[in-house]
């Protein structure tokens, strides 16, 4: 059979997409708004990013592995009142590290509980993460009586959580420690026969068996690095709004999906970026800033969003034909 020739420019499209569409939001914008442009609303876009660099992040994985999670509310919205109810006992280095180590065990419990039941399709774990979220958000519920945690009322310092929060020059703390994790995670995937392992998960699980990979083992590793991420998610949400509620995670597994996908990761599996990844956290978040600060109502930004999930899905699948 022939193989299918594609031209070069339509080829220049679909690697760089994303970034043109970048680069034109903000040209647009800037025309149509200068303020766009201005120092504190650059910062301010740098802020909005917040958990979102870092749960798209986690949810790289598991979709390069071929698989689904939407347990992140759940995870993110509890270890973010574990975190601020713990910094009066533990103080904030324990209460943050606390809450790092419960949400991979808790992504870690996903991965037993989906391995345990033989869900192995995108379909079968869609469900069963959806089930654990909403037990996650329950536990998170009874602990904080439905009530809003607040960071300031501690008794102990916070100057971590102040410090993540703050600005170098107009980049803020958190986004720095999030580049210097992204680079980990890059070389993490793609340089070590664990990450590697979560490719070949994704491509074909019959061959990556055959290979000698534990697929379990594996997949009780993605999730367990999704549960991290997604606490580390919590920890830079609660260092943006100084609170915690049970719920305070809810719709970021959407949102993370939207960037992930958008950022050329295959729903399918086996391929895909975290460096993407990131362009797509960036165009997704720049959208939203733009979007404000032209006006458009909140269902309109909802629309948009919508718009721009089935276009990537639809580019997507184009790139397998």
């Amino acid at each position: 059979m022939k193989k299918k020739t594609v031209n070069p420019a339509v080829k220049f499209l679909q690697e760089n997409l994303v970034s043109i569409g970048i680069i034109l939001l903000m040209v647009v914008t800037a025309v149509i708004n200068p303020t766009f442009i201005s120092a504190s609303n650059l910062t301010n876009v740098l802020r909005q990013l917040g958990a979102l660099p870092f749960v798209a992040l986690g949810m790289t994985f598991v979709i390069i592995g071929g698989f689904i999670d939407l347990s992140v509310p759940g995870i993110l919205s509890l270890t973010a009142v574990v975190a601020v109810t713990l910094v009066d006992p533990l103080g904030q280095v324990g209460a943050i590290v606390v809450a790092l180590l419960l949400g991979a065990a808790l992504g870690y419990l996903n991965g037993v509980v989906l391995t345990g039941s033989g869900a192995m399709t995108q379909a079968e774990v869609l469900f069963i993460t959806y089930g654990m979220s909403s037990v996650f958000m329950a536990i998170g519920l009874l602990f904080t009586n439905a009530e809003t945690l607040r960071l300031m009322r501690s008794t102990k310092p916070i100057t971590i959580f102040e410090t993540l929060s703050s600005t170098v020059g107009i980049v803020p703390v958190i986004v720095i420690v999030f580049v210097v994790v992204l680079v980990v995670m890059h070389i993490f995937l793609n340089k070590t026969l664990a990450g590697r392992s979560v490719t070949l998960l994704g491509g074909n699980k019959d061959a990556a068996y055959l290979c000698g990979f534990n697929t379990k083992r594996a997949m009780r590793m993605i999730y367990s690095i999704n549960g991290l991420f997604a606490a580390m998610g919590a920890i830079a949400l609660v260092s943006r709004v100084t609170t915690a509620t049970a719920t305070c995670g809810t719709g970021y597994e959407t949102n993370a999906i939207l960037c992930v996908v958008v950022g050329g990761t295959s729903l399918k599996g086996g391929k895909g970026s975290v460096l993407r990844t990131m362009l797509g956290v960036i165009l997704i978040t720049l959208l939203g800033n733009c979007m404000n600060l032209l006006g458009l109502s909140t269902y309109m930004q909802s629309v948009m969003r919508g718009a721009v999930l089935v276009v990537a899905i639809w580019l997507d699948n184009r790139r397998e034909l």
